[in-house]
């Protein structure tokens, strides 16, 4: 699975960064954003970054719970992935 953030609909609740720290991260703009896996934040818009599977739910759980709605995630396919099913 991957995931990627839409900055244009992120609202910066934090709800990410909270379920999944090592995945999101804040910039100096207030947004989220994703982080590769050694921990480098992905500023350019639609970056996508390979979920680990031990994160997987709470990358889920956080695309389900998110306000702004602006976390995507993708199966190995490329195919949006839907969080609520």
């Amino acid at each position: 699975m991957r995931v990627w953030v839409d900055q244009e609909l992120c609202t910066g609740d934090g709800l990410c960064v909270q379920y999944a720290p090592e995945v999101f991260e804040f910039d100096i703009d207030g947004l989220a954003y994703v982080k590769d896996a050694d921990g480098n934040l992905l500023t350019d818009p639609g970056v996508r970054t390979d979920v680990p599977a031990h994160l997987r739910l709470e990358v889920i759980d956080a695309a389900r719970e998110c306000p702004g709605e602006c976390i995507h995630l993708e199966g190995e396919d490329g195919q949006p992935v839907d969080p609520e099913s």
